[in-house]
């Protein structure tokens, strides 16, 4: 009996300290406790994009057709009435420097010789060929790149070593065989293109450019020389840009 009574008494004592426990607790966790603050975010830095761009050397070979607008013979002598010039085969190197949008180069080219035709009294019956090593120094602007391909426009401009040879004709002079011409003048262009990165260094170029030579006139005898006015060729071309000093560009 004295155990029951014992037992009683203990399960009345615990039922009463019971809350005065719950409250201590609760008084012990503050009323303002801060919500759970989210992770500082890392920066990252920002990738760096390696495009074609600084010191870069280029070669391009190419095919030309020949243009001009007449030709005129030595005074008192007939002009020709029919005019062409054929095609030709040209091949050049160059060397120049591009930012991220604009580029600038030196290119030499030489072109084989374009065959000149010209009718005074019957077809043909005065011929002449023309070659040309031109020097330009040449500005070009890229328009955007979509899908590795980069389309451009440009202008050039520099000098020409035009030579005229082989000249031949019984109706307008020189008459003397064997003769040759060579000057250097003024030469231009305007291109257009694009250009595809087959590797972070290397550009395949693919192109047309419009090349100006100006007047081209045969050597002189004692009756006079031919002149060829505004000698000119619409070129495709074809190429490769390797670029060996790239300038990081942050996008």
């Amino acid at each position: 009996m004295s155990r029951l009574r014992m037992l009683g008494c203990v399960g009345a004592l615990a039922a009463a300290m019971t809350p005065a426990i719950s409250s201590a607790l609760a008084a012990d966790v503050p009323r303002n406790f801060p919500p759970e603050q989210p992770l500082p975010v890392v920066e990252r830095p920002q990738p760096r994009f390696f495009g074609n761009s600084g010191w870069y050397l280029r070669g391009d070979l190419g095919y030309r057709w020949g243009v001009l607008d007449g030709a005129d013979s030595a005074p008192g002598f007939a002009d020709p009435s029919e005019n062409k010039f054929g095609n030709s085969y040209f091949g050049g190197i160059g060397g120049g420097i591009k930012t991220e949008w604009l580029r600038t180069d030196i290119t030499v080219d030489y072109g084989s010789a374009m065959k000149y035709e010209g009718q005074i009294a019957t077809p043909g019956d005065v011929t002449a060929k023309v070659s040309s090593i031109n020097a330009l120094f040449n500005g070009y602007i890229d328009l955007g790149t979509w899908h590795g391909v980069t389309p451009y426009i440009g202008a050039g401009a520099g000098a020409a070593s035009v030579r005229a040879y082989d000249y031949a004709s019984t109706v307008a002079p020189p008459f003397a065989a064997g003769l040759s011409h060579t000057k250097w003048q003024f030469a231009w262009g305007v291109m257009a293109g694009a250009g595809y990165a087959i590797s972070r260094n290397v550009m395949v170029d693919l192109g047309y450019r419009y090349l100006n030579l100006g007047d081209v006139t045969t050597a002189s005898d004692a009756f006079g020389a031919m002149t060829f006015k505004n000698v000119a060729a619409h070129e495709v071309r074809v190429g490769l840009r390797w670029s060996f000093d790239d300038f990081p560009i942050t996008r």
